[in-house]
């Protein structure tokens, strides 16, 4: 895969991640669209992180960064992201297969050093949100028998497991 832009210099320059960057940027547009929580918030950049991640890895590693794609991937992010897919699963197995595109064809890709550092952050960041009473550690987690869940007490969680419900609703909403 060739870089989709350089800094201007000639030969060799410096490739510009276009198809990362316009995952964060749809990303972005559908969150503060649905207006769920605070741009500058911790729950919004895991909904971004966690969205731009899965609208990145939906596309083919070979496949041009382009806005057309997002109107008819919206079903596809939907169920990605819908409770009971195996996302953090799907995130590593998608991640591998970029990677060894990466090492067998196209040498160092922005995109991916992009994704890979928004999935480490995605992982070690943890946030404090309303415990829904899943001791599995299981993802997704098992429904809580009292459907009533007690906002007040709360747990602290790996920043994708907040992001990925935010950025599922936020999907609906757009």
């Amino acid at each position: 895969m060739l870089p989709e832009g350089t800094n201007g210099t000639s030969g060799g320059g410096l490739a510009v991640p276009m198809a990362w960057l316009c995952a964060e940027y749809v990303a972005d547009e559908v969150l503060r669209t649905g207006g769920l929580v605070e741009t500058g918030s911790l729950e919004f950049r895991a909904g971004r992180a966690t969205l731009a991640l899965t609208i990145y890895l939906c596309g083919g590693p070979d496949e041009p960064a382009t806005g057309v794609r997002t109107v008819a991937r919206l079903d596809e992010w939907l169920s990605r992201t819908a409770y009971g897919h195996p996302w953090p699963q799907w995130v590593r197995e998608r991640i591998a297969v970029r990677e060894a595109f990466e090492c067998d064809i196209t040498g160092p890709d922005p995109d991916l050093e992009l994704a890979r550092s928004a999935w480490r952050w995605l992982e070690h960041t943890e946030v404090l949100a309303a415990d829904l009473g899943d001791e599995s550690g299981l993802w997704p987690p098992a429904l809580p028998q009292d459907p009533a869940v007690d906002e007040s007490e709360q747990v602290w969680t790996p920043a994708w497991c907040l992001g990925l419900p935010l950025g599922h609703l936020a999907m609906h909403l757009y």
